[in-house]
């Protein structure tokens, strides 16, 4: 391991134990194991460790996310499942690398404040994996999206749903619901398979003719009475 990604990783660590305000850099080098020298030769500031820290944490969860759908993508899941498992798999990495922080609060607060560009960075990133997910499982599975949706709306449909979560106060149960909740919206937007929908229309048919063929005329009622 580089000494750039060992600073980088005690300070995951410093800032989840800390939040940004308490954290330094003093503790960061104490927990690398490195001089305060060392720290400061790789970050000139405070701030600018905390946005190279937080920019480490999106690589890994786009790597994560990444990892995920292809070993779902292999094991012949559909869409909605593989969807599901990158989206997991990314607020899983999130919750791992900061699992024992009690400064959620703090450490939302300044990411969105010193690092707004990277979060938006992070979301483009993240909509632009579904889309090219989205665009190259429908072809290979035969799917179409429902009332000429495009894969970048599913896409962003898919994201404006999830973004209520908090990644840094997920927990497993919270997970499973967001995993379902993903399903449900790229099921509900995929047109059924042909033959399957042939099928339902067929079996809409028969149960209509059998219930038209269960009434009775008056007509025949009143000459079946006599």
């Amino acid at each position: 391991m580089s000494t750039r990604d060992r600073i980088l990783d005690a300070a995951m660590e410093v800032f989840a134990r800390f939040g940004f305000r308490r954290a330094a850099m003093d503790q960061v080098a104490r927990e690398a194991g490195l001089t305060r020298q060392a720290v400061y030769h790789h970050f000139k500031s405070k701030e600018a460790l905390f946005r190279a820290t937080v920019e480490a944490l999106h690589e890994g969860a786009f790597e994560a996310e990444v990892e995920a759908g292809r070993e779902s993508e292999a094991a012949g899941r559909d869409l909605a499942d593989i969807l599901a498992a990158q989206i997991d798999a990314r607020f899983r990495y999130i919750v791992e690398c900061l699992k024992e922080t009690s400064q959620a609060d703090e450490l939302l607060s300044e990411r969105q404040i010193q690092t707004r560009d990277l979060n938006q960075a992070f979301i483009e990133n993240n909509i632009g994996l579904h889309v090219e997910t989205i665009d190259r499982v429908s072809a290979a599975q035969g799917l179409r999206l429902r009332d000429g949706m495009t894969a970048l709306d599913l896409a962003r449909s898919v994201h404006l749903a999830i973004r209520s979560f908090n990644d840094l106060r997920l927990d497993a149960g919270a997970l499973d619901d967001l995993g379902r909740m993903v399903r449900l919206i790229v099921r509900g937007a995929v047109e059924p398979p042909a033959g399957r929908a042939r099928t339902r229309a067929a079996a809409a048919t028969r149960s209509r003719n059998g219930k038209k063929r269960g009434r009775r005329s008056p007509a025949r009622q009143s000459r079946s009475r006599k």
